[in-house]
């Protein structure tokens, strides 16, 4: 079965068919929310909003290890995550989306394992591409012909928040490589790795990263809210378009 992570103006899919609600105990404490097992287009998708069914849980917060055990105990084999972003890269705009292909962990105090040592042995996993090369192939096929603009590759770098970044540190994160900035994806790839599910990020851009061009003397939060909600009609027509041909 496929997986929606729903983020930032995502945390319910309009006009879904809802089947079920499974609410699931897990090892590691309460999931987000209850789990929307949902028809789109014929076939069955399990729904969960990582921020909460209000979007109150802000990111750090996020009990990540109790949502990707839940999902797996669901037998969700595959994942696409809608993680919205700032665009770092001069030529990624508001309204595109990326499909990021790397990721840098600026991330800390998240418990970010299941290989801890206590809960399940030590061990370590490969990380060298962290996003699953045949879910982004099969979402670039799909949604070739929708007037989406897309871009195929990005580098999401994962930082902390719950507060917004610095021009300085948005600065550093370009000289490192990064494209893109959120907060959600780490260590959700990783614990996604580790449970053997094949996992990609869709990536709403809603507003240029601290001290670039339209954000150069600040960023209002709000305005990232209304941006990401705006865009979630792109994302359901993408996923709609990727759901019809899943399993294929």
């Amino acid at each position: 079965m496929l997986g929606i992570i729903g983020g930032t103006g995502l945390n319910k899919i309009k006009n879904l068919v809802v089947d079920s609600e499974e609410k699931i105990d897990t090892p590691f404490g309460a999931m987000s929310a209850p789990v929307s097992i949902c028809d789109v287009a014929g076939k069955k998708i399990a729904f969960l909003p990582r921020h909460g069914t209000d979007h109150a849980i802000p990111p750090h917060k996020i009990n990540y290890r109790a949502n990707l055990w839940g999902l797996h105990h669901l037998a969700v084999q595959d994942i696409i995550s809608i993680a919205t972003v700032g665009a770092i890269k001069q030529d990624i705009t508001a309204g595109m989306m990326v499909l990021p292909d790397q990721i840098i962990d600026y991330t800390y105090g998240r418990e970010h394992t299941f290989f801890d040592g206590v809960n399940d042995a030590l061990e370590h996993i490969d990380f060298t591409y962290p996003f699953d090369t045949t879910l982004r192939k099969n979402l670039l096929n799909v949604t070739d012909n929708l007037p989406i603009s897309l871009v195929s590759t990005g580098v999401y770098a994962a930082v902390q928040g719950p507060r917004l970044e610095t021009a300085a540190e948005i600065d550093r994160y370009e000289k490192d490589g990064a494209t893109i900035v959120g907060m959600t994806c780490m260590p959700e790839a990783a614990l996604a790795r580790e449970l053997k599910i094949a996992y990609m990020a869709l990536c709403p851009v809603a507003n240029k990263a601290a001290g670039r061009g339209s954000s150069s003397d600040g960023i209002s939060h709000q305005e990232i809210t209304q941006q990401s909600k705006g865009m979630m009609d792109d994302v359901i027509q993408m996923i709609t378009s990727f759901v019809e041909h899943y399993g294929n």
